[in-house]
């Protein structure tokens, strides 16, 4: 996958009147190409740092399923109006007290921040219209959980040679005093693994959308 590009709908344009985006518009992000996780990670620090909002606002959310596989539409890999295949994907949710939440998504078509009901509708679609083996998942971490818990050496990104699949961040691997790499734990709709909450699709978007 490719870096945004500036044109593409952003920031205050994708937000409405009275939402302040709580991180720099896309190409003022750091990114790095198929690390995801690291992204959105780098995202929750970013918030951290400047205080805007209250970090407990905000969710690390891991969208995968037992197959690690799942069809996700609008993301700048695929091609229009096709879905996108991921064994994993990662996006960060704003939750606004009594208004429309919000998906940070470095990767996606749609604007950035995107209204949840918007990127509901245009990027998950519907589970009944997916075969069940597709059917999406998520694993909901608090942000700030996310960040203390977190740790990737980027060996899942390395191929039976130890080469690199893409290239990794310039920056240093994240790990923690207890974990050099648990990214698996994360990847995981196994509700007894890992940290944080898993639900199905529908139910983080009864949750999280507006008709809640």
């Amino acid at each position: 996958m490719d870096q945004a590009e500036p044109g593409l709908a952003d920031a205050a344009a994708a937000a409405p009147a009275g939402y302040e985006p709580a991180v720099p518009a896309r190409p003022g992000c750091v990114y790095t190409g198929c690390y995801c996780e690291e992204n959105v990670w780098k995202l929750c620090e970013y918030i951290r740092n400047q205080n805007l909002y209250p970090l407990e606002e905000f969710y690390a959310v891991f969208i995968s399923n037992d197959r690690r596989m799942v069809p996700l539409w609008e993301q700048q890999a695929g091609m229009v109006g096709q879905p996108v295949i991921w064994d994993y994907h990662v996006v960060l949710l704003h939750v606004v007290s009594g208004d429309q939440n919000f998906i940070y998504d470095l990767d996606t078509l749609l604007p950035f921040p995107c209204p949840i009901d918007t990127y509901i509708e245009k990027a998950f679609k519907s589970d009944s219209v997916i075969h069940p083996e597709f059917q999406r998942k998520v694993r909901l971490v608090q942000a700030d959980v996310y960040l203390k818990t977190f740790a990737s050496d980027r060996s899942h990104m390395k191929d039976a040679s130890g080469n690199w699949q893409k290239p990794p961040p310039l920056y240093p691997c994240i790990e923690t005093a207890d974990f050099k790499m648990n990214l698996d734990d994360f990847i995981s709709m196994n509700p007894d693994v890992g940290w944080g909450s898993v639900l199905s699709l529908p139910e983080f978007v009864q949750g999280f959308g507006s008709q809640n």
